[in-house]
């Protein structure tokens, strides 16, 4: 047993554990330093499985050179040889002194003054003259974190066991090289899904937002996470924001404002319904024959959303419904706050953990119930946290149908198929006090393009390899309005569809350049109201933020990009959207700027001013009004 425990990879494996020892003892020294700003945790066991998400990419990342070191398998001569085993020791703490030590320390005292950990943008500001001396100004008034990191150091070094000599129980080489090859390709494998934050095929590398999956709100989102993670998932995606000087401020402030004030007593003839948002995966405005009748003039299929397009028939359709942008985790800040993402996904940037209040915040203020639903893992693609960011509160996932459900409606690839979630979806709505507000994002719309097989036959291929699927999620969704319209929730509710983006599967030409690319399904149906009618100037999803707080009879001032597409007839019609360029369409036609020559006519100001809000805002890390 002892020469097992003094093997090269149980010592390595010994020495990996006491990193997380570190990192726990630097998070209990954050969170009591900043006891004032973390609140009450609601869910201790929410909080210690993120800390131990985010604790694992930091030590892989950080000890990713010194863990192949520590297992190659060299010569046992060489492993073994003192000078190569005090190399590894002078690696191991070093690197970890200084980024799991001093960095996160320093990060307790950083938090406290801008409620942000430190990542990658901060490297940017590192060249200051005065950096040297406010650090030591820092580390004076703050001696006792002085002396805990000193101790912590220490604790690496004795824990490290550089007095044990490693040794290999396998002394042969036929049996040593294969037995240390399989043990480094383990390794790997495992660090590679430690640093994505799993092994399935849906999960995506974790990011900063991600935090807010496990508790409730932005502080104690920073206070679980860690560095070196903080720095490394921001490095290239963040850096310091450069706001653009294109107007003077005032002039930028007359030209566009996100600052909304409502005025007293218009509006809401809505007020007081639930609201239920779905976000349709790839569910381009080519699919439908009441959005693109010149595509299917003489096709016998009319479109692939015949249940769909009756809805924008007898609801209130926006014909030029635009997408912000052509990913999904771009669309959910658009549709959820009014937030578009220009050069980097908005969710992707450390930005994204700013205080602000999107729709489902202000509505669970004013007493709603908020749900999200998507039918994949949970916390796969970013959806389930930047939800929980947004301020939702109730997450219903892959593992919440299959707890209800069982396992048998997996696609194989994403999560559940569309119509049993869809189902799912409205028993828990029908389950949940009124008023609500719920999104649910739909996935069966998806590379590879499948649908169930027995349903496969019943359902038309179409002209791309996307179009069945387009045609089962409409026949999902008319089963939903089958199933649950007679509901007296479903009768007191504002529907909106919109969907994500474009999808990859193109079928008409003008599906193939701006404004086509990014032309996409959009419309209200809020049952028994007088919402009805239809739109053709340009409207893009963060308008629909605006749109739906003036339908509910909004009073309070809020933040977002977009506009009241009733209530605001005083803000120009248009749709922005950034693919390595600006890219603009007005009720005058569709245009494309290059970022460093934007004109200075009338659009191109108003452009230039949004921009110029835009990273303003990002800069200071607020969406709210003042």
């Amino acid at each position: 047993m002892k020469r097992l425990l003094h093997s090269h990879t149980a010592l390595t494996a010994r020495r990996i554990a006491l990193l997380y020892v570190v990192l726990a003892l630097c998070r209990l020294i954050f969170w009591s330093y900043n006891r004032p700003l973390m609140g009450t945790v609601e869910s201790w066991g929410g909080a210690l499985k993120g800390s131990l998400l985010f604790d694992t990419v930091s030590i892989l990342y950080a000890n990713a050179l010194y863990i192949v070191l520590a297992l190659l398998p060299l010569p046992l001569r060489v492993r073994e040889h003192p000078r190569w085993q005090s190399l590894l020791f002078w690696l191991y703490v070093s690197v970890n002194s200084v980024l799991l030590v001093v960095l996160n320390l320093a990060d307790a005292v950083y938090f406290r003054y801008t409620q942000k950990r430190f990542t990658a943008d901060e490297i940017f500001f590192a060249d200051n003259g005065n950096s040297p001396l406010l650090a030591m100004k820092f580390a004076a008034e703050n001696w006792y974190l002085v002396l805990a990191g000193i101790a912590l150091i220490a604790l690496l070094a004795w824990g490290y066991g550089r007095r044990i000599v490693a040794r290999s129980p396998l002394r042969s080489a036929w049996s040593y090289y294969p037995a240390a090859t399989t043990v480094l390709a383990l390794a790997a494998g495992l660090s590679v899904g430690g640093i994505r934050g799993g092994f399935t095929r849906m999960t995506r590398p974790v990011t900063l937002s991600n935090a807010t999956l496990y508790v409730p709100t932005s502080a104690q989102a920073n206070g679980i996470l860690s560095n070196p993670f903080c720095i490394l998932r921001t490095a290239g995606s963040s850096g310091r924001i450069e706001v653009p000087d294109y107007l003077p401020p005032e002039e930028a402030d007359r030209l566009f404002s996100p600052v909304h004030r409502p005025e007293a007593g218009t509006g809401g003839s809505l007020q007081g319904r639930n609201v239920v948002v779905f976000i349709l995966e790839s569910m381009s405005a080519e699919h439908s024959a009441h959005l693109c009748p010149e595509l299917y003039a003489d096709d016998p299929a009319k479109g692939f959303t015949p249940f769909l397009d009756s809805l924008m028939r007898t609801g209130y359709c926006f014909r030029r419904m635009y997408a912000n942008g052509l990913r999904s985790i771009q669309a959910m800040p658009a549709v959820l706050g009014s937030i578009p993402s220009f050069k980097t996904p908005f969710v992707l940037m450390p930005q994204s953990l700013g205080e602000s209040r999107q729709l489902p915040r202000m509505l669970r203020d004013k007493g709603y119930e908020t749900a999200f639903f998507c039918g994949s893992e949970s916390g796969s693609m970013g959806f389930g946290a930047y939800a929980r960011s947004a301020g939702i509160e109730r997450l219903y996932a892959r593992e919440e149908y299959e707890a209800r459900h069982g396992k048998g409606d997996f696609d194989g690839y994403w999560g559940i198929w569309d119509a049993p979630f869809l189902r799912f979806a409205g028993e828990e709505l029908s389950a949940l006090p009124e008023p609500f507000f719920a999104t649910l994002f739909t996935l069966s719309a998806h590379h590879p393009f499948r649908v169930p097989e027995e349903l496969a036959a019943e359902l038309p291929a179409g002209h791309t390899a996307i179009h069945r699927c387009v045609a089962y999620d409409d026949r999902a969704f008319r089963d939903f309005f089958e199933r649950f319209g007679g509901e007296s929730w479903f009768r007191r509710t504002l529907f909106l569809f919109v969907a994500d983006h474009v999808s990859s599967e193109r079928y008409g030409a003008a599906s193939g350049s701006w404004p086509g690319d990014h032309h996409i399904i959009g419309f209200l149906y809020a049952p028994g109201s007088d919402l009805r009618g239809e739109s053709d100037e340009p409207a893009q999803q963060i308008d629909l933020m605006p749109t739906v707080l003036g339908l509910l009879g909004n009073e309070e001032p809020y933040f977002a990009f977009g506009r009241d597409l009733f209530g605001e007839p005083e803000r120009t019609p248009w749709a922005v959207a950034y693919e390595s360029g600006y890219e603009v369409v007005t009720p005058e036609g569709a245009a494309r700027y290059p970022e460093d020559a934007i004109p200075d006519d009338p659009t191109g100001r108003r452009l230039k001013a949004l921009v110029q809000q835009y990273y303003k805002h990002l800069s200071e890390k607020r969406y709210v009004v003042d």
